[in-house]
């Protein structure tokens, strides 16, 4: 039996950047919101905790700038590049444009940033939050999505509940449970879409600048590891390769992610040096990241997914945050719309489908084709010794980082052939 209590316009499964934005515009729109999260917040999350200037206009519309930049931070300037010939380039990101996305960025623990951007969810007018409650499926009517069920965790007894609502956001993670619930095996994710990654905290690690440091390092090609400082001398530090690349590096040498950067970390020339009174100071802790290079279905009968439970994180950079809050932004508006005309069908909720493609759609593209052109060391070797030598080559890059039109200059042939005569 559900009282009416339990009935909510939306229920939004998961807490992170993605359901929290989605939950704190609906709360602001007057939709009675049912925010739900398995963990306790603050919570950690594993990520190369990159907070790039995508993010800028949620932070922005939902007051969470002043906030974000008073969290413990490393101010990211720029990034280093270094390519499998050991060449290496340092690109000066272009001044940060208050007005739009990209630019300049933040390197927080995402233990920091999700907390933020939950608190926001939380003090919204109209939003009840419970967590510590983990989703185990979708209830259904009439093949439209009702509600939820799963349990409490809170309580020793793990008690069974259940929550109705009009529409249900998906927004759990890489292992979503209402991504499995909804879309059955088209929930599992392509080894060529998705990649593996690890990362750890260290200290003491020698040379740290305001630039995040990007390196192909040959012996883990076509994977790239990297090295992000963070505000206090430390740094998050990761390696990550594409599933289907690390399933065949795995067969033919049975080499782990951890190994694999171990042997960057000990042996590798460029960084032996740099960590050699290094010391972690977390555990290394591993993580998929779902591309959107594979699109999958996004909405349906009375339910749609945002973030990582849609499978939207940039091919290329890895980076989650900003797609997640860019489609949480968007589910609010087309969940407000569809409520408002009394429609929560497939076809009503399916605009939010079309949005998405439209405001995302090109730059994943453009990234995986960005992704599918560094496996090619040849070319990673061209690129960085250009850059080193050319100032131009450099504005180009650096444009690319957060211009949608440079970025596509890299899917141009003529592109390569002015870097070789550059």
């Amino acid at each position: 039996m559900v009282s009416d209590e339990n009935i909510y316009d939306v229920i939004v499964v998961g807490a992170g950047p993605g359901g929290s934005t989605t939950a704190a515009y609906l709360g602001r729109l007057g939709r009675r919101v049912l925010l739900l999260d398995k963990a306790k917040f603050p919570r950690d999350k594993t990520c190369g905790d990159a907070l790039s200037g995508k993010s800028m206009r949620v932070l922005r519309e939902l007051g969470l700038v002043e906030s974000m930049q008073k969290l413990p931070h490393g101010e990211i300037k720029g990034v280093v590049f270094s390519s499998p010939s050991r060449d290496c380039a340092a690109i000066e990101f272009q001044a940060a444009d208050p007005n739009r996305a990209g630019g300049r960025g933040l390197c927080i623990r995402r233990m920091h940033t999700d907390n933020v951007f939950f608190n926001a969810a939380k003090k919204t007018k109209n939003v009840t939050v419970r967590e510590q409650f983990q989703v185990q499926d979708v209830l259904r009517e009439n093949g439209h999505v009702v509600g939820v069920k799963g349990l409490d965790l809170s309580d020793s007894k793990r008690a069974e509940m259940t929550f109705r609502s009009k529409v249900v956001v998906g927004s759990d993670g890489v292992n979503s449970a209402v991504t499995r619930s909804v879309l059955g095996a088209k929930a599992a994710l392509d080894p060529a879409h998705s990649c593996d990654a690890v990362r750890g905290y260290y200290s003491g690690i020698k040379g740290l600048t305001d630039k995040i440091e990007i390196h192909f390092v040959k012996s883990i090609m076509p994977g790239y590891f990297w090295i992000f400082p963070l505000d206090d001398g430390t740094a998050n530090v990761g390696l990550g390769l594409v599933s289907k690349d690390l399933q065949a590096k795995m067969k033919k040498n049975g080499a782990n992610l951890v190994q694999m950067m171990d042997g960057v970390i000990k042996e590798e020339p460029m960084f032996k040096e740099r960590f050699a009174d290094a010391k972690p100071i977390s555990p290394i802790t591993g993580w998929r990241l779902p591309f959107g290079s594979a699109r999958r279905p996004l909405s349906g009968d009375g339910w749609l997914l945002v973030g990582d439970a849609a499978s939207l994180v940039d091919p290329f950079s890895g980076e989650g945050v900003g797609n997640a809050s860019a489609s949480g932004r968007l589910a609010a508006q087309f969940i407000d719309e569809a409520l408002e005309r009394g429609d929560v069908s497939k076809v009503s909720l399916g605009r939010y489908e079309v949005a998405v493609w439209e405001e995302l759609g090109t730059e994943l593209s453009t990234s995986y084709s960005m992704q599918r052109l560094g496996r090619y060391e040849w070319l990673l070797n061209l690129v960085v010794r250009k850059a080193v030598k050319s100032p131009k080559v450099r504005e180009l890059i650096s444009a690319s980082l957060s211009n949608e039109e440079a970025k596509k200059k890299f899917e141009n042939p003529l592109t390569y052939l002015w870097l070789l005569l550059t």
